[in-house]
């Protein structure tokens, strides 16, 4: 058990439920992050080999090392965040659930195991090519130490910071396989990046409470609705040239990009008119959820074809 006065907040909350020690670790890597950032791994990894023309099932070693390596340091990095966080998570709805809250897991616990994860996932994409290694190890310390422990709790660029962890994941798939970057690569790594801006604002956006409960200088919680509404726009609208990049997979993903982005950037030109602000933000996050989904997954079975 905790320390007894984090268990004991939590209590007082009524948050305290029955769980089973595989729920508790799944929350405590949280699963739904680790799962998002496989599928975008794998889409890196995979058109790496389609522009190499080296062979997917000739090379499984790499896969596996690739995909199991990313995701144990995705899933280290945020045992690592629910350890640090747990003083304001608790005061957070969406938050005041997780294992290191409620004190179902010790913080020196959490902390152990997300080094142990990170530790082991960083060996198993050394055994890739190093630049994989490298990389994952800067998104590592961007989530872990820039993000979590510093910006955000500081500045409402944390948005903008944690973005650069959450798009490396196709740059460790894309070098596991060639040990470089190209402008595919980029590509794929800037799409991420630019994406979870509007994709983080609008949560932030439908959560604001929270933060300003927990003391955290998201956006909307300092300067308001209005600028996170043209804050949104703007990022939306960077995505606009990234699919004409990508014309190596043909004409098909182009327009698939485009049209996302246009969709995109319209639901968002809609919240200058919609009077309620927790709707418009609430189609932008799931308009979000969707697009990424799509388009990623569309790579990879243009390739088949």
């Amino acid at each position: 058990m905790a320390n007894s006065k984090t268990a004991a907040e939590a209590a007082i909350h009524g948050q305290i439920e029955e769980t089973t020690a595989w729920k508790d670790f799944l929350a405590l890597i949280k699963m739904g992050i680790v799962n998002s950032n496989f599928i975008t791994t794998f889409t890196g990894m995979w058109l790496a080999f389609y522009f190499t023309g080296m062979s997917f099932l000739g090379n499984l070693d790499i896969v596996l090392l690739t995909m199991i390596g990313s995701s144990l340091i995705i899933a280290g990095s945020c045992a690592i965040n629910n350890a640090f966080d747990r003083d304001i998570d608790i005061l957070m709805e969406r938050t005041k659930t997780r294992p290191t809250v409620t004190g179902k897991i010790q913080p020196g616990q959490a902390y152990a195991f997300g080094i142990l994860l990170v530790v082991l996932g960083l060996i198993m994409l050394l055994m890739t090519t190093i630049t994989s290694a490298v990389i994952g190890f800067i998104g590592v310390f961007t989530y872990a130490v820039l993000y979590t422990m510093w910006s955000k709790r500081h500045y409402t660029i944390n948005t903008v910071i944690g973005s650069v962890s959450g798009a490396v994941p196709p740059l460790i798939g894309w070098t596991a396989v060639t040990g470089t970057i190209d402008t595919t690569a980029w590509v794929l790594f800037m799409i991420m990046f630019i994406w979870q801006i509007p994709h983080f604002l609008s949560l932030a956006i439908r959560k604001t409470e929270d933060y300003r409960k927990a003391g955290i200088p998201m956006l909307p919680v300092v300067y308001g609705f209005e600028v996170t509404k043209r804050q949104i726009i703007i990022w939306t609208a960077c995505l606009l040239p990234l699919p004409f990049f990508l014309g190596g997979l043909g004409w098909p993903i182009v327009a698939l990009g485009t049209l996302l982005n246009i969709g995109w950037l319209v639901i968002g030109l809609m919240g200058f008119k919609m009077k309620d602000v927790m709707k418009w933000s609430t189609l932008m996050f799931v308009y979000s959820l969707n697009y990424l989904t799509i388009f990623f997954v569309a790579m990879i079975i243009i390739t088949l074809f």
